[in-house]
């Protein structure tokens, strides 16, 4: 049995049903693991002993991913840094025990640029993923194991983490599906923090009806994490019964579709603009003039947190000690944190401290606070006579490892599409919606994504769109990279 073509759904069903066990699902996956990860480099940890059994569990021992950013009783959890690359939690995260609950078996961690800092998955310490699509082109970041795994069939799920675009753009560039519920729906006690009022634990599944199944498992509040939403938010399952999108109207921002977006995207998402409107969605051009702010703003108040987040790790509570000389308490920071954190992680700590500095913090991180501010009374004024907004999830598809390594301001604009709903919290999906030709001499045909912002706290119409989308056209089918066949 070919595990890897069918969803969660289909294998928590045979599971269910007695056609087969987590066993040998697990099994099966921890082959593909074996024999395809060294080509793809998605993992960080291979958890062997990781099968549970109980088909009376939601999830029934199905075999699930996870970001190497989730904390795990015993279990390696490095944040694919070399600062915690000895560390191995005490406790689960909130999110780790509801799935356990639930029968997880958890199969190891995934690889991620270092501290979820990154667009492309580069930035990781411990090794570089490729894009199942292509093996000499990024898989997208930070959630880039997680993307490039379930691509490429090593899981049928996995946990991701999307702060400014994690888990929709590296979905966009593999061909699956990346979810980001609203800010405050899912617990983030015990996932790393990178900038804590941005970050949102999500799901890379291979189908929308999957992103729904875990989120509906993963989310609810918290009481030992003050920032989540009061109760739980249940999806109605009649939402799957929807056949078209009569009655919707769907908004489509003129600044997502402007210079900065390469022609085969456009065209692309042009295409799935156009399939959307037959499926009886009506169409509407809006305008959200504050989008042209959002990268300033979210790389000033993100590195301010980072900064602060990033700071209990001095190797002295925990982390990484140098083995270096040192003569004073400064110089062992140094060497601990200097040899410990990567160049990102320096570059957004440094600027962090300075944003938030005497003399510059209400020059610049008053400023951005205004700027997030505005953007989310605009996108509450666009929603008032939308069902949801739809853009492109990248502005271009993956490009070459190291080809923009040395620019991290290109870097940074990857994310322009994703930023401005995590400035507003607000739930988001990719969907693959096709595929265009990279714009470099080798014209690859590489995935590209459709991005259903929805208002907050909107999850069920996400998923209702977006399973409708993902039903009537033809791209779910065609979402498997060559060279992954059992």
């Amino acid at each position: 049995m070919k595990f890897k073509d069918l969803s969660l759904e289909q294998i928590i069903s045979m599971i269910k049903w007695g056609e087969t066990t987590s066993r040998e699902v697990f099994d099966y996956f921890l082959w593909r693991i074996q024999t395809y990860d060294s080509t793809i480099q998605a993992f960080n940890y291979i958890n062997e002993g990781g099968c549970v059994s109980n088909t009376d569990t939601p999830l029934a021992g199905v075999t699930i991913g996870v970001k190497d950013l989730y904390s795990e009783k015993w279990i390696p959890t490095t944040g694919a840094s070399i600062m915690l690359k000895d560390y191995a939690p005490p406790f689960d995260a909130t999110i780790i025990k509801k799935l356990k609950k639930a029968g997880m078996s958890s199969i190891g961690k995934l690889n991620m640029d270092e501290f979820a800092m990154g667009t492309s998955g580069e930035n990781s310490r411990l090794r570089t993923t490729k894009n199942p699509w292509g093996t000499e082109r990024i898989p997208g970041g930070s959630s880039s194991g997680s993307a490039a795994a379930v691509a490429a069939g090593l899981v049928p799920a996995a946990l991701g983490t999307d702060t400014g675009g994690s888990c929709r753009q590296p979905a966009s560039m593999c061909g699956v599906v990346g979810f980001r519920p609203s800010y405050g729906r899912s617990s983030r006690y015990g996932i790393f923090p990178m900038a804590s009022s941005f970050d949102c634990p999500g799901t890379i599944t291979k189908t929308v009806k999957d992103a729904a199944l875990l989120y509906d498992l993963m989310n609810g509040e918290d009481p030992m994490e003050n920032t989540t939403l009061p109760g739980k938010d249940v999806i109605n399952p009649e939402i799957w019964n929807t056949k078209d999108l009569q009655g919707m109207k769907l908004g489509i921002p003129k600044e997502y579709f402007e210079e900065g977006l390469d022609a085969g995207v456009r065209s692309t998402i042009m295409q799935a603009i156009d399939d959307l409107k037959k499926l009886g969605a009506e169409i509407v051009d809006i305008s959200l003039p504050m989008t042209k702010y959002a990268i300033a703003a979210y790389y000033i108040i993100v590195p301010a947190e980072v900064s602060t987040n990033l700071a209990r790790l001095d190797g002295i509570r925990y982390g990484h000690n140098s083995d270096a000389a040192h003569e004073s308490l400064d110089e062992l920071y140094l060497h601990n944190r200097g040899e410990g954190l990567g160049d990102e992680g320096k570059r957004r700590s440094i600027l962090g401290s300075y944003v938030l500095s005497a003399g510059f913090y209400d020059a610049y991180y008053t400023k951005a606070a205004q700027t997030r501010s505005l953007i989310i009374e605009e996108f509450n004024a666009a929603f008032a006579g939308l069902d949801a907004i739809i853009t492109p999830v990248s502005p271009e598809v993956a490009w070459k490892i190291g080809e923009k390594a040395n620019d991290p301001l290109k870097l940074y604009l990857a994310d322009a599409y994703t930023i401005p709903a995590s400035l507003a919290g607000l739930p988001g999906i990719s969907v693959p919606c096709g595929f265009a030709e990279s714009e470099d001499e080798e014209k690859e045909r590489l995935p590209v994504g459709l991005q259903i912002l929805a208002n907050h706290s909107q999850e069920e119409k996400l998923f209702q769109i977006a399973n409708v989308f993902e039903r009537e056209t033809p791209w779910k089918e065609q979402m498997t990279p060559p060279g992954f066949d059992d």
